[in-house]
């Protein structure tokens, strides 16, 4: 009982809070720079620390040296080469993301589809072909990389008006990032699959070839027919109605949201609500 009333103390509280929220950041810094190009300068400060304590470890004092020259200025050359990354960090963190609430969510999610849906019908009846990829869990700054910047508002006047034949960003790809217009005029890897019908063609391809490497959610339009399709991991789903892609987007992108929210303070607060409000039945 001594022992356990001794491990409960003021200071080693204010220890356990100091561990919890060193934890949080970390996570919440890894949740940011997932599927960016950070993710790389992430490994390479690792190993740049990996050499600095083995070379410590056995007394190569001059790659010692040299490791701890970079590290003291790479501080500086972080913040200058990534400083668009901190800015969208910061305003992300602005934004209050933590405490948002999964309805807000899924209010921002009906909104994406509303004007999704549009674009479809729009370019659906009049036969304009369309690829749209949709940014899930995984990054797909690869190939955002190739596209022409926008960073917009998702707007169905917009889709439709990039994919208008014969303008300068028809071909390629549109990527929605973040329920923003990242870019148009994307490249997407093609598929290679022999399961693909020949009758389609290369929009189609390239949906199911994002959807091999990915998990990103795909709509293509057919310039041939008007059809709707939607690609997601691996599967191509052909001849959508409307009703069958509304469906399909409200599952997918309800539950992408919900899962974005699942935070550390989300959760914390919502254990710490049932453990207070006990059980209505």
């Amino acid at each position: 009982m001594q022992f356990i009333s001794a491990l409960f103390t003021w200071q080693n509280l204010i220890h356990l809070i100091d561990i919890l929220v060193i934890w949080f950041l970390i996570y919440e810094l890894l949740l940011l720079i997932r599927g960016t190009r950070a993710v790389q300068l992430f490994r390479g400060i690792l190993i740049i620390i990996l050499v600095k304590v083995v070379s410590w470890y056995i007394g190569l004092s001059t790659v010692s040296w040299v490791m701890d020259q970079i590290i003291n200025w790479g501080v500086i050359a972080i913040v200058i080469i990534f400083q668009p990354e901190i800015r969208r960090g910061l305003e992300h963190l602005g934004r209050g993301t933590f405490f948002t609430h999964n309805q807000t969510a899924n209010e921002t999610e009906e909104e994406t589809i509303k004007q999704l849906d549009q674009a479809i019908q729009y370019m659906s009846k009049r036969r304009i072909g369309a690829l749209i990829s949709i940014e899930m869990k995984t990054g797909l700054e690869e190939y955002i990389e190739t596209g022409i910047p926008l960073d917009a508002d998702i707007s169905g006047a917009l889709l439709i008006n990039t994919f208008i034949p014969n303008t300068p960003l028809h071909d390629g790809a549109v990527i929605i990032k973040n329920n923003r217009i990242s870019v148009a005029a994307a490249y997407l890897p093609l598929s290679d699959s022999k399961l693909i019908p020949k009758e389609l063609g290369t929009r189609h391809r390239a949906a199911v070839g994002i959807s091999e490497v990915t998990d990103a959610l795909t709509i293509v339009i057919s310039e041939e027919t008007g059809e709707v399709s939607i690609t997601k991991d691996n599967e191509l789903i052909r001849n959508m109605s409307r009703n069958d892609y509304l469906k399909f987007l409200r599952a997918q992108l309800y539950s992408q949201a919900i899962k974005k929210n699942n935070n550390f303070f989300t959760k914390l607060f919502s254990f710490f609500g049932r453990q207070g409000g006990g059980s209505n039945e």
